[in-house]
């Protein structure tokens, strides 16, 4: 368990910087050249957060990169892997987006803060966005029932 934890948080730190590279001060791809759609469904992954091209294919990037392992050794895959899996790539994207907000300059943590980003203000919970909390508990339980099963 503490390699999966060091693990995550160095992947979501040096992911965190290269999106830091990429986006500048301008978080949700908000200056990039990208397309964006923003409807129904959107709202249903990403709140009120448009789906970016950006974010889209770099999630799915990722997703597939957390899935070497398993299609290396598919004689090996199982369901409690499946969902250490999951359990990595979601926690990956909530201690990504946190640190993208303490390392880049234009925020710190200190600006880590509802009124400051647009993208997360409208479901704010307490000192973090809801889809921290959300998620990150969804995650925290499939990695306890993935060493159940």
């Amino acid at each position: 368990m503490i390699f999966f934890a060091v693990y995550l948080i160095v992947t979501a730190l040096v992911f965190a910087r290269l999106e830091i590279e990429i986006e500048g001060p301008h978080g949700w791809a908000e200056k990039l050249p990208t397309w964006r759609i923003n409807n129904r469904w959107t709202r249903l992954f990403y709140g009120s957060r448009p789906l970016t091209g950006y974010h889209l294919w770099m999630q799915i990037f990722v997703l597939l990169m957390v899935h070497v392992p398993l299609v290396l050794q598919t004689a090996n895959w199982s369901w409690a892997m499946e969902l250490r899996v999951a359990s990595f790539y979601v926690l990956f994207w909530i201690a990504e987006d946190f640190l993208w907000f303490v390392m880049n300059p234009a925020y710190g943590i200190r600006r880590f803060k509802r009124e400051h980003i647009w993208w997360h203000a409208p479901h704010w919970w307490w000192v973090m966005p809801r889809d921290y909390w959300v998620f990150g508990i969804l995650a925290g339980f499939a990695y306890a029932i993935s060493w159940r099963i």
